[in-house]
């Protein structure tokens, strides 16, 4: 076990060196010129190529990229073109909120997704009506069902905000900058029932997707499991399907459901710049959706390198659970 752990770790330092090198690439190849942009259109030649000089846009490329590596290991993202603060000030202060929607969504989206492809396996009464309402909510992207949401949920029945953190104007900002908490530490819960509020629609649009296309994975290998010999013998000792599914056939089922699991996170951080826009939610996708139209590309650079880095990290452990519940991915 150890050595498949070492493995998985020497190959996501691989990945996370790769990652760079593209968005070291990315930013020689974007139509904007970063000096011209951090010294303005009207800055004169001179100017501009003591700026390239001090900036170190005029070493070659191989020292730009150990450079640019150094950097981002340090934490060094650069300084943000649209605001003038460094890119990692920046991420700092948007990166709690996102960080508490993304796991509201893994809240939501964990027990829907046990309960589409438990219930089915199970043959719980009204499992086909569970799995088809999830699928049809599914079928449409983060974006429409945000609108949707905000239309239905908002302006017809007034039972949720539309958008943003808080209404609170005194809202806590930390200690964890996660306000559902910090409300409660603060000894404020109308402060994190405020936030719950606001955070279920955005929540709900992010997690649906990913608890559908788990949930019809985990149900197809509890399907198969059901079908095998063990659980025919326990059938017959006299266990109900629920217990043969929750004893013998979940661990069985863990391995095609962590992937792709591992895999939704990625469709959850694809989903995030169209849900944050949508409801006015200020983390990392409103972050970025603001760099974008700037051509703030140290920002833009800056967001893509950590939710990658996010991504990849969050699968390197996936893959390790993987290989703890089945040891024959070890070899």
């Amino acid at each position: 076990m150890r050595a498949y752990v070492l493995r998985r770790i020497g190959a996501t330092l691989i990945v996370l060196l790769a990652l760079t090198g593209v968005m070291f690439l990315l930013q020689e190849v974007s139509p904007y010129d970063p000096v011209r942009l951090a010294v303005g259109p009207e800055a004169s030649p001179a100017v501009v190529a003591a700026a390239r000089k001090r900036l170190g846009y005029d070493d070659p490329i191989v020292v730009q990229y150990v450079h640019y590596v150094e950097h981002a290991v340090t934490g060094n993202l650069g300084t943000s073109l649209n605001t003038g603060d460094p890119v990692t000030s920046g991420i700092a202060s948007a990166l709690p909120a996102s960080l508490e929607l993304m796991l509201a969504a893994i809240l939501i989206a964990t027990p829907l997704a046990l309960l589409i492809g438990f219930a089915s396996a199970a043959r719980w009464r009204g499992a086909t009506i569970i799995r088809v309402s999830s699928i049809v909510f599914a079928s449409a992207p983060a974006f429409v069902l945000s609108v949707l949401f905000v239309l239905l949920f908002y302006s017809r029945l007034h039972w949720l905000p539309a958008g943003g953190r808080t209404s609170s104007f005194t809202a806590p900002t930390g200690p964890t900058g996660l306000l559902t908490i910090d409300g409660l530490l603060a000894g404020e819960p109308a402060v994190s029932w405020d936030a719950i509020q606001h955070l279920i629609l955005p929540a709900v649009a992010l997690a649906l997707l990913p608890a559908v296309a788990v949930g019809r994975v985990l149900r197809g290998a509890l399907l198969t499991n059901v079908r095998s010999e063990h659980a025919r013998a326990a059938r017959a000792r006299g266990l109900t399907e629920t217990a043969i599914v929750r004893r013998h056939c979940m661990r069985n089922s863990a391995g095609p459901t962590l992937a792709m699991a591992g895999l939704q996170l990625g469709a959850i951080f694809a989903s995030l710049v169209v849900v944050e826009t949508v409801f006015a939610w200020p983390g990392l996708g409103n972050y970025l959706s603001q760099a974008i139209p700037k051509g703030d590309f140290p920002a833009i650079i800056g967001v893509t390198l950590l939710l990658g880095v996010m991504y990849v990290v969050v699968n390197t452990v996936v893959d390790i659970l993987q290989a703890i519940a089945d040891p024959r991915i070890r070899s």
